[in-house]
């Protein structure tokens, strides 16, 4: 019997893949469960038209990335903060706070995650940060963190 599996059975093979297993396997354990769906025309036909809509919006994801990043490539924003005579400043600045100086200067909402901030920002100066817009996408603004600050 052959049979659309609806998750990964690790012996069988992964989700959306057709398999021709024993017709008690099936009718028993698989369909039972869940694990798996009767190959016939109609679910053939749902299946393939599920590829293809998630293919279509994966597609429009990635066009709208790449837009967001040519937005967002060079960039520049300033962040004020308070700092004793060295330049060192007084806590750090965070991918939290980058995020609300690019809201505040661009108007472009991002997600704190997406920032690549190993550390907080800890000195006076200009920083080349990189925003990871999508899978493969990136973009790199510019930040100033100058002394003021509340």
């Amino acid at each position: 019997m052959k049979v659309i599996l609806s998750q990964e059975i690790k012996a069988l093979g992964r989700k959306g893949e057709v398999k021709e297993v024993a017709d008690g396997y099936a009718r028993n354990y698989l369909i039972p469960k869940g694990l798996a769906i009767v190959a016939n025309e109609a679910n053939l036909r749902k299946m393939t038209e599920q590829k293809q809509s998630v293919k279509t919006r994966e597609l429009n994801e990635e066009e709208e990335a790449r837009a967001a990043a040519g937005r967002l490539q060079g960039l520049k924003v300033t962040i004020k903060a308070k700092s004793g005579e060295s330049g060192r400043l007084f806590g750090s600045i965070t991918a939290k706070d980058v995020a609300e100086a690019v809201m505040k200067t661009a108007r472009i909402e991002l997600d704190r995650k997406k920032i690549d901030l190993e550390e907080g920002l800890k000195h006076l100066g200009h920083y080349d940060v990189t925003i990871k817009v999508y899978h493969g996408i990136t973009a790199t603004i510019g930040v100033e963190v100058v002394e003021g600050g509340d």
